[in-house]
C-alpha cells in the first residue's frame, strides 16, 4: 500500500535553496558585527593629541601612568584605558567676586584671569585634581583672594588705588595657585560695582569737589586782579612823589613834563586871546 506521507523537505528543492540563503545572510550578519568589534578595537587602541595640549592615560587596573603624551597619534588598550587631555597653552578665565570693603560697602569684582598649567606637572594635576581644576582650584581662589584683599581698603581706595588692589590680588592669587601646578601670567580687574547708594554718594563727592575747586579758582582770579590794582595804585603813587620831589627841586620841571606829554599840535588860544608856547608860558 503507498504511503501517504510527504517528501522530506531536504528533497525539495525550494527548501534547500531557501537554507543557503538563511545560511548566507547569516554569514553576512556574523561578518558585519566581527568587523564592527574590530573597527570599535581600532578606533578605541589610538587617540589623538591636538596641538598646545598634553595626554593623559589612565589604566582601570593600574591607575594613571607616569607618562604624559604630547601631541599626534598614540596608542592605548580598548576598554582598559582611557585617554584625557589638558590644554597647556595660556587660558583665560572670567569670574566674579562679591565681598564687603573696610568700610562695609559692598563691592562686586569682575576679573579676568589669563594662566597655564604646568605641563611639567600635568600627571599631577590629574592625579590630585581632575580635570575640574578650574571650578575646584582658581574659581575658589578667585572667590578667597579678592575678598581678603577688598577688606583692607575701603571702597573709595579700591577707585583710586587701582593699580595697587590689582598687584596685591595678582601677587597673592599667584602664590595659591603655584601650589596647585597652575602658573599665573597676567590679571586684569574689569570692573568694580558698588551699591546705587554709593555710586550717587561719589557723585556728589565729586560734583561738590568741582564746585570748589571752581570758587577756588574764582577767589584766584579775584585775588590776582586785586593785586593788580594794588600794584597800579603803588605805582601811580610812587609817579605822584618822583613828581612832588622834582617840582620841590625846580619849578621848571613841570615844563619838562610838558614837552613829553605834546602831541605836537599847537593851541589855538588859551585864557583872553594870548597864545601858549610849549612851555606853558603865556605871551
Amino acid at each position: 500500500m503507498p504511503s501517504d506521507k510527504k517528501l522530506p523537505d531536504e528533497k525539495n528543492p525550494f527548501a534547500k535553496k531557501s537554507l543557503k540563503d538563511t545560511e548566507y545572510v547569516l554569514k553576512i550578519i556574523k561578518n558585519i558585527i566581527i568587523g564592527f568589534i574590530i573597527l570599535i578595537l581600532i578606533w578605541n587602541s589610538f587617540f589623538v593629541v591636538p596641538a598646545g595640549y598634553k595626554g593623559v592615560i589612565f589604566n582601570v587596573f593600574a591607575g594613571t601612568k607616569d607618562k604624559t603624551y604630547d601631541e599626534g597619534l598614540h596608542f592605548k588598550l580598548p576598554f582598559f584605558e582611557k585617554a584625557f587631555r589638558f590644554e597647556v597653552r595660556t587660558r583665560v578665565f572670567n569670574d566674579e567676586a562679591s565681598a564687603a570693603s573696610k568700610d562695609l560697602q559692598i563691592v562686586s569684582t569682575r576679573v579676568a584671569l589669563n594662566y597655564h598649567i604646568n605641563k611639567d606637572k600635568v600627571n599631577d594635576l590629574f592625579k590630585n585634581i581632575g580635570p575640574e581644576y578650574e571650578v575646584r582650584i582658581i574659581d575658589p581662589s578667585i572667590q578667597e583672594v579678592v575678598k581678603a584683599t577688598t577688606a583692607k581698603h575701603i571702597a573709595e581706595e579700591l577707585i583710586t588705588k587701582r593699580q595697587l588692589v590689582k598687584d596685591e590680588i595678582k601677587a597673592n592669587l599667584k602664590d595659591r595657585l603655584a601650589g596647585y601646578y597652575i602658573t599665573l601670567d597676567d590679571l586684569s580687574i574689569t570692573n568694580f560695582d558698588f551699591s546705587a547708594e554709593f555710586n550717587k554718594a561719589i557723585e556728589a563727592k565729586v560734583t561738590a569737589e568741582q564746585n570748589a575747586l571752581k570758587e577756588q579758582n574764582n577767589l584766584k582770579v579775584v585775588e590776582f586782579q586785586a593785586q593788580q590794582k594794588i600794584t597800579q595804585a603803588k605805582g601811580e603813587a610812587e609817579a605822584i612823589r618822583i613828581v612832588n620831589e622834582e617840582l620841590s627841586k625846580s619849578p621848571r620841571y613841570i615844563d619838562y613834563l610838558t614837552i613829553q606829554r605834546w602831541d605836537g599840535k599847537m593851541p589855538l588860544a588859551l585864557g583872553s586871546g594870548s597864545l601858549l608856547s610849549i612851555t606853558g608860558q603865556q605871551k
